[in-house]
């Protein structure tokens, strides 16, 4: 079975038994459960297909947050030609990862 969950502003394809990466979830500890309930499309075993408008009622996928991590580090420039104006910044982006345990429907 395999769904289509929202989370993050974002939307992922996921699977029992698989692992992706995510935005943050805040206040998740690792090795705790966490409920997508905002699933937007479902494909079942026999390849039947159910569409939300725009959730799925009743549809959930339960997973398990296995570690908060960050991304490299993306450098940001700011440069102005014939000022002597030159600014660094950069940030790490937060994740979680998490493994799919099931889909219910």
């Amino acid at each position: 079975m395999k769904a289509i969950i929202k989370t993050g502003g974002k939307q992922y394809q996921v699977a029992e038994g698989t692992t992706l990466k995510i935005e943050k979830l805040p206040n998740v500890e690792t090795g705790k459960k966490v409920v997508f309930d905002q699933v937007l499309l479902l494909i079942d075993d026999k390849d039947n297909i159910t569409v939300g408008k725009p959730y799925i009622a009743k549809a959930k996928v339960e997973a398990t947050l296995v570690n908060n991590l960050k991304t490299k580090k993306v450098d940001v420039l700011k440069y102005k030609n014939k000022t002597r104006y030159t600014v660094r910044h950069g940030h790490r982006h937060h994740l979680s990862q998490v493994k799919i345990d099931k889909i219910v429907l």
